[in-house]
């Protein structure tokens, strides 16, 4: 049975899918032998990890890579070998920016890796805590973001180099949380306009979901052509949202690994949604012989020593 820190507080001192794909394909065996893993970041406020992300941040340490738990509150239930740092070392922030609607902290997740990503001195690629690291994540050019729709490319796995156009105008936006998204229709920016001049910005929590996220990412990359370096859904984002319970289920195991294939580096278990519906089963567990199961074995994670919590977790960051 793996062994878990139970309390960690560490104060810091103060051609768009086809061309990426090809060139994953091509260059990935040789980048894996000669050169280092990038460093993966991570973001959990508070509160102690579940079964679900120690299972994602195990992954990633079982794969090679580095791991840093990035938090601003007593975390429980870390797995050992990976770092816990005090998320001040990135970001000093008095108050969190939670979304107006879900008071999720996405947004300030988005902003978090954002800055962090601006660090030159140790490659990093981020990821959300309910990312599931299948092979290594390996990069000759610092950029790893992939697709996770015909529509959109998704930033919770995301790796930038420090000098990316794209990083530049997600962070430019990001500093003003009442700026109106470049992206928008120009009604749309007119309305949002009037109300400014009106004295009543619209703040940034109270925009649609994803607006400092997957909106932003998939704007400023292509304005910048950085969506050249985006792998197809295959890679990071192979089981549609709308499959995801497949992932749970004995008897659909096989219909989610079938979509999987020998390019997937990382499968999202889409973490507020999947662990309620865990929560809402027999002993908040999956079924025994599903895909979630069979990782957990994988990797020697105890889902009694952490369980999930039911209802909305507010440390949770995805």
């Amino acid at each position: 049975m793996r062994a878990y820190r139970r309390l960690v507080i560490v104060n810091a001192a103060k051609t768009r899918k086809t061309g990426a794909h090809e060139a994953y394909i091509g260059k990935r065996g040789q980048s894996h032998l000669m050169s280092k893993l990038h460093h993966i970041a991570m973001l959990w406020v508070e509160g102690p990890l579940s079964y679900v992300e120690q299972l994602c941040v195990q992954s990633f340490l079982d794969a090679g890579h580095d791991v840093t738990l990035y938090h601003y509150g007593p975390v429980q239930n870390v797995p050992e070998g990976a770092a816990v740092v005090h998320g001040d070392a990135v970001l000093k922030r008095d108050e969190f920016i939670q979304h107006g609607r879900t008071g999720s902290l996405a947004l300030f997740s988005d902003v978090f890796r954002y800055h962090l990503l601006t660090d030159a001195a140790r490659p990093t690629i981020w990821a959300d805590t309910d990312a599931y690291c299948v092979k290594p994540f390996v990069t000759e050019t610092g950029h790893y973001y992939g697709w996770e729709s015909e529509s959109h490319i998704n930033g919770g796995v995301l790796g930038l180099p420090p000098e990316s156009p794209a990083l530049a105008g997600l962070l430019a936006m990001t500093r003003d949380e009442y700026s109106i998204p470049e992206w928008y229709s120009d009604s749309a920016k007119a309305k949002l306009q009037a109300k400014a001049d009106a004295g009543t910005p619209v703040h940034c929590s109270e925009l649609p979901w994803g607006v400092w996220g997957p909106q932003a990412v998939t704007h400023y990359v292509h304005k910048t052509g950085e969506d050249k370096y985006a792998f197809p859904q295959e890679v990071l984002y192979p089981i549609p949202f709308e499959k995801r319970r497949r992932m749970i289920k004995a008897g659909r195991r096989a219909s989610a690994e079938a979509y999987l294939t020998e390019n997937t580096t990382s499968i999202h278990l889409y973490g507020r949604r999947v662990r309620e519906f865990l929560a809402s089963l027999p002993g908040g567990l999956p079924e025994e012989g599903g895909l979630i199961d069979h990782l957990l074995k994988k990797h020697g994670i105890d889902p009694h020593a952490a369980p999930v919590k039911s209802k909305k977790n507010p440390e949770a960051v995805e």
